[in-house]
């Protein structure tokens, strides 16, 4: 048996679509997130061949396995999936159309068993055999919708159970140079069902004191003053005391996101603590790991070239707190805070974004 195996194959529907028409900054990004969330959810002990684009080429040698086995993985693959797309689609701060149409993409799964073997290619592990070639033309097939999970008949001979009481199984066969090869499949759309509904932010106002509050009109665009003022990127740019900023953990930007403030004096680390996001008014939050204090960005559209945006920070909401505050840092503060919104003005002035980056926001 050491030359039989399992073959299975995990590929992103609409991805060709998806990488052709958004921007390529964050189309990449996004892709790679949920490659990597689909190789975190193996369970079932299978190996990585090679990640192919937009697909995986995962494999397994020994006996059959059981379709029981299978379904359950195929299920956590498609349920973490999506649950990472809905989470991206409710927290995401950024705009562009590769962010907001990403919520379509879906997963299909292509599983066969058959001879092939491996051969290394540096740190590489290739398979190769007639069944690897198989198992990739059936990815190409006339199923309706694309959310499926399709198993060849090498792996299941009559009718598979149905697992879910939603379930139903249909066959077909695809036609290749070698004679047509047989499979089941079922779609996977009703697991989408059962993801639960993410959690709302608890911002706890009530247990915080606004402190200070500045606002200043900028003559650019709310997306632009928005970038401007959000993306880590350019904190260093306008933010008075931070030498640089470094980013902990998420690839795209999205409430729960981290970064490490580098300052003069040492380094303090803030996460994204809300968002909410209309045309007409933008607003989010920061929040250091401590939860000392928060600053809150609002940004508010006066005519398409000019744009208002308000600070507000805020400390826990303690007497004696309050107090040491306003002795003892509030001065510095509000000198520190206008300094870096002079500076901001300057910045919007260097910022270009692309011209079909925010065209659906």
């Amino acid at each position: 048996m050491e030359n039989k195996g399992l073959i299975f194959i995990p590929d992103i529907s609409g991805f060709t679509r998806f990488v052709n028409e958004t921007d390529i900054e964050h189309s990449h990004l996004i892709i790679q997130e949920l490659l990597e969330i689909i190789i975190n959810a193996n369970q079932m002990g299978l190996e990585v061949s090679e990640v192919e684009g937009d697909a995986i080429l995962f494999y397994r040698f020994g006996e059959h396995a059981d379709l029981a086995e299978l379904y359950k993985q195929v299920k956590k693959m498609f349920c973490d999936f999506h649950r990472s797309l809905l989470a991206y689609d409710k927290f995401k701060f950024c705009q562009c159309t590769a962010c907001v149409s990403a919520v379509n993409l879906s997963l299909k799964v292509i599983t066969h068993y058959g001879e092939f073997t491996q051969y290394n290619v540096q740190n590489f592990k290739k398979l190769i055999g007639k069944d690897v070639i198989v198992a990739h033309q059936l990815l190409k097939n006339d199923i309706p919708r694309h959310e499926y999970w399709l198993v060849t008949k090498s792996l299941q001979q009559g009718n598979p159970n149905d697992f879910e009481d939603w379930m139903k199984w249909d066959s077909s066969a695809k036609q290749t140079d070698n004679g047509a090869i047989e499979f089941y499949y079922t779609q996977l759309s009703e697991l989408k069902n059962e993801i639960p509904d993410e959690p709302p932010l608890q911002l706890e106002m009530a247990s915080k004191a606004k402190m200070i509050s500045m606002t200043k009109e900028f003559d650019t665009d709310i997306i632009t003053l928005f970038h401007a003022a959000g993306e880590f990127k350019y904190r260093s740019q306008w933010i008075d005391g931070i030498i640089r900023v470094e980013e902990v953990g998420h690839f795209l930007p999205r409430v729960g996101m981290r970064c490490r403030n580098i300052l003069e004096n040492g380094e303090i680390i803030t996460y994204a603590s809300s968002y909410y996001f209309s045309p007409e008014r933008i607003e989010f939050s920061e929040t250091d790991e401590k939860k000392q204090y928060s600053t809150y960005y609002i940004l508010e559209k006066i005519t398409d070239t000019r744009t208002k945006l308000t600070l507000d920070y805020y400390i826990p909401a303690n007497p004696a707190g309050q107090l040491l505050f306003k002795l003892t840092r509030k001065g510095k503060m509000e000198n520190s805070m206008s300094k870096s919104l002079q500076r901001l003005e300057g910045l919007v002035k260097e910022i270009k974004l692309s011209g079909t980056q925010f065209q659906d926001y």
